[in-house]
């Protein structure tokens, strides 16, 4: 039984403080003006939240959290300072503003420094479907979590113990403005339920999970569902092999496939080119990926995990292709990057909104079956990717597939390549999206790594 039900939602206030924060905007924005900045922008933000833990059918942690911070950052010339504050009153904010001014008094000039140009300010502000604040209870919440961890160590007899259960609900305001006169107000909401169990015994022991996330409370999967799916990811994992060390296909699972587009947005993003740390200096317009690769974005997709009309700058943002026929058509960029580069601003202050890679497969076991022998990574571990020269080397675990199907789990070993030659030697990018993600990407299958194992 789904115990997710509706639950009466109090008036909502969430219009009226997005004001209240407005106004603040304008105060201090004002203030900086008369002390002396010739530009300013102020950033204002309100969240409150509850988070639930339980184990082994037992309350472990409630916390129901608030915070509002105000951060305010002024120009003098093209000298910058930025100062924050958490207090609301007065004398606090006349202090953060004072604080901001003297910094920038004391710092070099940056020829970067200032805001976005004025013409590229966001004009219109489309519902974008991202406010559903879910009055969510304690106890109604501790009941999510405890009937996710019940559904999971009963689903069955090979869990042995768990890891626990956790429900979450948060909601966000949030202002900026700048002294263009730009004033840009979002509502937000975020809501999960996961669980992670464990299987078998002593040394034998193996852990894994599921979770649900959305902007809705009526997109998320049931509690039950959830702790099946992790009982299931669970026991899968049970008596590991080890592989011999060989070059042979990888299928990355959509949960793990999406750390592959990560990469390759570091490397493509405006921080890491202009300090010269990207494998990927110099690469608009050259080809990365197969002739029918493609990646958009899209900021103003509704109910999207991170839709917005503007970026962190103020700046309008536009649905644009990332990737289009295997071919980088743009960095990612803000307005300070785009300065140091000598480029324009894509709207990218703060990241990437909505990614959608394309799909030109079926499903993960459609794919397994494509690949004939080889290996699926549902695990990663380490940092071994160095941004620099795109080396690429991590600890992984999965499942070894022969004759197009998955026949047993392994773990202890690594997957090694380079970011640039896996990018060439994707082969196909399945239809089964993990959709907890703004990067909406399913499995990739890259053609030929080097697999080292113990064996």
């Amino acid at each position: 039984m789904n115990v997710i039900s509706p639950e009466v939602t109090p008036a909502d206030d969430s219009l009226q403080r997005l004001e209240q924060l407005a106004d603040i905007s304008q105060r201090l924005l004002e203030r900086a003006r008369a002390l002396g900045a010739s530009q300013a922008e102020v950033s204002c933000s309100d969240e409150r939240g509850l988070d639930v833990n339980v184990r082994l059918g037992e309350v472990e942690t409630v916390e129901s959290t608030r915070d509002r911070g105000i951060a305010v950052t002024v120009f003098f010339g093209q000298r910058k300072g930025s100062a924050s504050t958490a207090d609301l009153q007065d004398a606090s904010l006349e202090s953060t503003v004072a604080q901001a001014c003297a910094i920038a008094r004391h710092t070099e000039d940056d020829a970067a420094a200032g805001l976005a140009e004025a013409a590229l300010m966001a004009r219109e502000f489309p519902d974008l479907d991202s406010w559903h604040p879910w009055a969510l209870a304690a106890d109604h919440a501790l009941d999510l979590a405890l009937a996710c961890e019940a559904a999971g160590r009963e689903a069955d007899g090979r869990i042995s113990n768990s890891d626990g259960a956790s429900a979450a609900t948060s909601q966000s305001l949030s202002v900026y403005a700048n002294s263009h006169g730009f004033i840009g107000r979002e509502r937000s909401s975020h809501h999960s339920i996961g669980c992670a169990l464990i299987a078998g015994q002593g040394d034998g022991m193996q852990r894994d999970g599921w979770y649900s996330s959305a902007l809705a409370r009526q997109d998320l999967e049931s509690p039950e569902a959830i702790g099946r799916r992790a009982a299931e990811r669970t026991v899968a994992r049970l008596q590991p092999r080890s592989m011999a060390t060989a070059q042979m296909p990888v299928l990355f699972s959509p949960e793990v496939a999406r750390s592959l587009i990560g990469h390759l947005l570091g490397a493509v993003s405006g921080g890491a080119l202009y300090r010269r740390a990207s494998f990927l200096l110099d690469s608009v317009g050259t080809q990365l990926f197969p002739d029918w690769f493609q990646i958009d974005e899209q900021p103003l997709l509704r109910r999207g995990l991170r839709s917005s009309a503007f970026d962190g700058d103020g700046v309008a943002t536009r649905d644009a292709p990332l990737i289009t026929d295997g071919t980088l058509q743009r960095y990612i960029l803000g307005s300070y990057s785009a300065r140091k580069l000598g480029l324009v601003t894509t709207g990218n202050a703060g990241g990437v909104h909505n990614l959608k890679v394309a799909a030109n497969a079926g499903d993960l076991v459609a794919i397994a079956a494509q690949m004939g022998d080889g290996l699926l990574v549902t695990e990663l571990m380490g940092q071994g990717v160095n941004g620099v020269t795109g080396d690429y080397s991590r600890g992984a675990g999965g499942f070894r597939v022969e004759n197009g199907q998955i026949s047993y789990p392994v773990d202890g070993i690594t997957i090694a390549g380079n970011l640039k030659d896996m990018f060439a030697a994707i082969e196909a990018v399945g239809s089964d999206v993990d959709r907890r993600s703004h990067v909406q990407v399913g499995s990739i299958l890259v053609g030929r790594m080097t697999v080292a194992g113990n064996d």
